[in-house]
């Protein structure tokens, strides 16, 4: 299933029983992802948390933005014409009701600590020293929501008991999309891509980078490419390594690079060997 601009995608009437027979009741809920493991925007890692709607939204606000700029001109009566500059991400704003007043088990505060913990970053990511939040999806039927990640939430406690114990909320959320369309510029150029930075130790060398980070040693010529680095077999302890989202990473080295060349077969051969 394909979705296009950050937008919801819906895939027929989902519930649909037998002719004359009431539709399924469906019931919505956000599905928390583990942070890709590749650097992709598009592949999520395993499942985390399920968070089940209590009760279905009453509405659902998707926002999307365009950026656009206009260069000042001095003495000019008119303004320059806008230069567009990119799409925003796209934007998911609900509202989330919660009730156990019949129950009285303070169900409502444990699933407002959940929304809150999506603002924080995964035990998993934090372990890895890649500190992230789950990623998100909003599903309710056949109703699928762009993967993103929860920008904001804010819990309003409406109904306590005698004894202080919170039994009705409201929740507000605001998701936003992780990412589009792969960039089509240069990574070096400033995409809407996240990237991290690895800081070179002694030993380091770009095929060993490229396996820890993408899984993949071979990546180690797009990764010389995305920084500029003119001879990866020496690289500089101390200096940086920007690893950009792997949908950037060009598939070929550019030609006329001196180390394409010079580096043997056998250097490479132990650059991969490193890595591993």
């Amino acid at each position: 299933m394909t979705q296009t601009a950050g937008t919801m995608t819906a895939a027929g009437i989902g519930g649909a029983g037998k002719a004359g027979s009431r539709p399924k009741l469906e019931r919505a809920y956000l599905q928390l992802f583990e942070p890709s493991k590749d650097a992709s925007m598009h592949n999520p890692g395993p499942k985390l948390a399920r968070i089940d709607f209590q009760f279905n939204p009453k509405e659902l606000v998707i926002a999307k933005a365009a950026s656009w700029s206009r260069k000042a001109g001095k003495g000019s009566a008119k303004s320059a014409p806008p230069q567009y500059q990119g799409p925003q991400p796209s934007k998911l704003a609900l509202e989330m009701f919660l009730d156990s007043s019949q129950a009285q088990s303070g169900d409502v505060v444990a699933v407002v600590n959940k929304l809150l913990e999506c603002c924080v970053p995964t035990s998993e990511s934090q372990s890895q020293k890649k500190g992230s939040p789950p990623w998100v999806q909003f599903r309710w039927g056949s109703l699928t929501g762009f993967m993103g990640y929860v920008a904001s939430v804010s819990a309003k406690y409406t109904l306590f008991t005698s004894g202080g114990l919170p039994v009705r909320a409201v929740c507000t959320l605001s998701l936003e999309e992780l990412a589009g369309d792969p960039p089509k510029q240069n990574p070096t150029s400033g995409g809407l891509l996240p990237r991290k930075i690895h800081r070179v130790v002694v030993g380091d060398t770009l095929a060993g980078i490229a396996y820890q980070e993408y899984a993949n040693a071979g990546k180690w010529r797009a990764l010389a490419e995305a920084n500029g680095i003119d001879n990866p077999m020496k690289l500089k302890p101390g200096s940086q390594i920007m690893l950009p989202a792997v949908e950037e990473l060009g598939a070929r080295s550019p030609a006329g690079h001196a180390w394409d060349s010079e580096a043997s077969a056998e250097s490479r051969k132990r650059a991969v060997h490193a890595a591993r």
